[in-house]
């Protein structure tokens, strides 16, 4: 690493010019792939930065290329590191986490969530998203962040890490993988696609001895040929044809063997099927075996060690295992060859061989954080974060879903004695970097803007709620009270409070992290008894939620509720955000990424939790619900939900037209794809996939008497009578925001691919677009759908 100095503290604010003047000056649009994506695989860029890999592989000798798909934990100060090679002028790899910001560094801003940034429905703020977070971690001089998140998809609505991804809906969080994708491999920082899949749970997520020394090995997801394809492949391969550089494969066995040794799931499915050209790394200590992880299709090692207790004496399954291998002959030259171009080709893709920066000095956090080791003397940081915190104000605000509004209490008008309440509303009393707490549901005083584990990030500046409607209500004089004790609340002791509030604005939080599931689907610290004590008192009560994704919501239907805002996880500038939203500044178009039940048994996939288990192979998670997750399950199962996937209000009123044109673009009448080498296989797969073969269009018009963005979306239904049982009644398949002015009118298209349009067939092992009428309906939500139209393309 290079020294520290004040030119160092200047790369950040080039970078950031240099992307506003290449990128932002398109009009802060995200346009096309061809327009905004670096060097996509199969691109002339990616052919040269292959043959500049190839070069450089033919330089090393058996040790170095060992090197090279080994992780180096001591070598460097970020949580992942491949050793320098200094005679080829080589400076290694510095890797960080995480999805939302970047972890364990300081001076970093801390951004929404990837469910915050789903629930914008909004593709040129995700791309944002991603180019602003890859600014960042290219300026604190890391090659690859640890993210996008396509696994956990979500069929577990109690997940732990649901909210470092986007959306239950593969089809949704397909567009923001390709999205983000595209934001930070343009910011010049490699993406790393994860968790490589079926990783749904938290808990038993990996192996574990018992006291006796018995290895209980981690939970197993049982998942059938089409289940996995159309749900759980589905986002990863938009990952993989968008570019990404690499692809994390995860913890859990995948129907009963490791996903870092699988060959079905890495070689098969990943490098074959989907055509991916870069390199796959495992989960931190998620691999099990050398030869056999290798041989499978694994490229690199991380952190390199068997566990923590082996970070210092560098045992790893690769290393120096992989020179023995190579040499007796398990492994082949050719295969570790091969590792090597993977990992090298989006390092000269991305041009991080000229002038890269080095790696920040608040690096070294990382290693009292992660490894018990001491932290040196103070050490000077980059303060890298631009001025983000405008954008991560307006994503923040984007991502925030109105679910109710009675008699228009929102957008606030002039309330001259605001009441506001609850532990999610004030400063964290306990500091900005969250201190250890309850494993289950965090701190308890402080707004939850962000959740726990390596997906989190460390704190520079944080806006509470209170903070924000304090600064709002100053401006108009008024007074604002405030009980941010829910057990106060709770024992129903509100005489601190008086006059009676004009508003009462109650903040819940829900607490959800790495390495556990949440417990239950009620918000933290006794929402329900809070909610329903203060709108006992104040028959105008506004709740808003600070949440790691689905909540049921006791007291939604309670008259005195006459409002509902689902702020998921918004980032640093949380209370100016919501502020913005309450005051009507910024007119709500979050649209729900999820389903929220009117009863917590209306979802009915529990997260297997086993206890004192003694066989070895015990943990086993059977998904026979097969494609029925979320909406898919509420539809089947005939469900009505309290709030649907796709739902969101809006100050404004929007209309759709009588009118749904549906074009038939594709003369084929081939069921199938065609094969090989007509359309051969590229990233994502083979090419015919993503033909357009419908296009649908209406019209969307403004109503109403203000300004706002609605999202206009497009379901598919596939005819039962022709495809295999187990098939949805809809599902998405497109999706518009589209920002209207009053009595304006836009017209929306949508196009269909053949991918879009066809099933699973587990016979042949392709995608077939079924014969029958095939439904296509438009509408505002998964439940309000406007109009409907029926099209037989065989």
């Amino acid at each position: 690493m290079g020294s520290f100095s004040v030119f160092d503290s200047l790369i950040a604010t080039i970078i950031f010019l240099n992307l506003f003047q290449t990128v932002f000056a398109q009009g802060n649009k995200y346009a096309t792939d061809d327009l905004l994506s670096i060097g996509k695989p199969g691109s002339r860029d990616w052919l040269a930065a292959t043959q500049k890999a190839s070069a450089f592989v033919a330089q090393l000798n058996l040790t170095e290329k060992a090197s090279l798909v080994t992780g180096a934990s001591l070598i460097g100060a970020c949580v992942g590191n491949i050793a320098p090679i200094e005679r080829l002028g080589f400076p290694g790899l510095c890797i960080s986490d995480g999805p939302t910001a970047v972890n364990r560094f300081d001076l970093v801003s801390v951004f929404p969530s990837g469910m915050t940034a789903s629930s914008s429905w909004d593709r040129d703020l995700m791309y944002q998203r991603g180019l602003l977070l890859g600014a960042e971690f290219k300026a604190k001089g890391t090659h690859v962040g640890l993210g996008p998140v396509a696994g956990p998809l979500g069929r577990h609505p109690l997940g732990g890490r649901n909210w470092e991804g986007f959306s239950s809906d593969p089809y949704l969080t397909g567009i923001a993988m390709k999205s983000t994708i595209h934001g930070m491999q343009d910011a010049g920082v490699q993406s790393c696609s994860k968790h490589f899949i079926g990783n749904e749970q938290e808990t038993q997520r990996s192996n574990t001895v018992n006291p006796d020394g018995t290895i209980i090995e981690a939970i197993s997801s049982n998942i059938d040929d089409r289940t996995l394809h159309e749900l759980y492949l589905w986002p990863f391969a938009d990952a993989v044809k968008a570019g990404t550089s690499s692809v994390m494969c995860s913890y859990n066995r995948v129907n009963e063997t490791y996903s870092c040794e699988n060959s079905e799931l890495l070689t098969g499915l990943l490098k074959s099927e989907l055509g991916f050209e870069g390199y796959v790394m495992s989960d931190y200590f998620a691999t099990h075996s050398g030869v056999k992880s290798i041989n499978a299709g694994l490229d690199m090692n991380m952190p390199g060690s068997l566990d923590l207790s082996d970070i210092e004496t560098g045992k790893s399954y690769f290393g120096g295992n992989v020179t023995q291998a190579v040499t007796n002959g398990s492994v082949s030259m050719e295969r570790l060859d091969d590792m090597v171009r993977r990992i090298m080709t989006p390092y000269f893709l991305l041009g991080q061989d000229k002038d890269y920066p080095t790696v920040d000095p608040s690096a070294y956090f990382v290693l009292a954080t992660t490894y018990g080791m001491s932290l040196p003397n103070e050490l000077p940081a980059r303060d890298v974060r631009g001025n983000h915190s405008a954008f991560i104000r307006t994503l923040g605000a984007a991502g925030i879903v109105l679910l109710k509004n009675i008699n228009s209490t929102l957008p606030l008008k002039a309330p001259m004695n605001i009441g506001v309440f609850g532990n999610d509303a004030p400063d964290p009393t306990d500091g900005l970097t969250w201190p250890d707490s309850e494993t289950r549901t965090g701190f308890e005083f402080g707004t939850l803007d962000v959740g726990g584990g390596s997906g989190s990030g460390r704190h520079t500046t944080l806006v509470s709620p209170l903070e924000a409607i304090k600064a709002r209500a100053m401006l108009s004089g008024a007074r604002v009270q405030y009980l941010t004790s829910n057990e106060i609340i709770a024992a129903n002791d509100l005489t601190s409070i008086y006059p009676s509030p004009d508003v009462c604005l109650v903040f819940l939080k829900t607490f959800s992290q790495e390495g556990y599931d949440r417990l239950s689907f009620e918000a933290d610290w006794n929402s329900t008894l809070v909610v329903n004590n203060i709108a006992a008192s104040c028959p105008n009560t506004v709740v808003i939620t600070h949440s790691a994704g689905v909540n049921t919501m006791p007291w939604a239907t309670n008259p005195n509720v006459t409002a509902i805002l689902a702020g998921h996880y918004p980032g640093e500038e949380s209370g100016n955000s919501i502020a913005d939203i309450l005051w009507g500044d910024i007119n709500p178009s979050g649209r729900l990424p999820y389903t929220i039940p009117a009863d917590e048994a209306d979802y009915d996939i529990p997260v297997v939790d086993l206890t004192a288990v003694t066989d070895p192979n015990a943990w086993q998670s059977n998904f026979t619900e097969g494609l029925m997750i979320d909406y898919r399950h509420f539809d089947t199962q005939n469900i009505t939900p309290l709030y649907e996937f796709g739902y969101g209000l809006s100050y404004t009123t929007f209309h759709l037209s009588s009118s749904l044109e549906i074009t038939h673009h594709s003369s084929s009448n081939n069921p199938l794809p065609f094969p090989d080498p007509s359309c051969p296989i590229a990233p994502g797969g083979n090419t015919d996939l993503f033909t357009t073969i419908l296009s649908a269009s209406i019209t969307v018009s403004n109503t109403g008497g203000m300004a706002g963005a609605t999202v206009v979306q497009i379901y598919v239904s596939l005819p039962q009578n022709s495809t295999p049982p187990g098939t949805p009644v809809k599902v998405l398949r497109g999706f518009e925001k589209v920002m209207l002015q009053p009595r304006e009118a836009r017209d929306v298209i949508f196009e269909l691919t053949r991918r879009d349009l066809s099933f699973w067939d587990v016979k042949e092992q392709k995608w077939r677009i079924p014969g029958g009428n095939i439904g296509i309906s438009v509408g505002f939500s998964s439940r309000d759908l406007k109009q409907e139209k029926e099209i037989k393309l065989l």
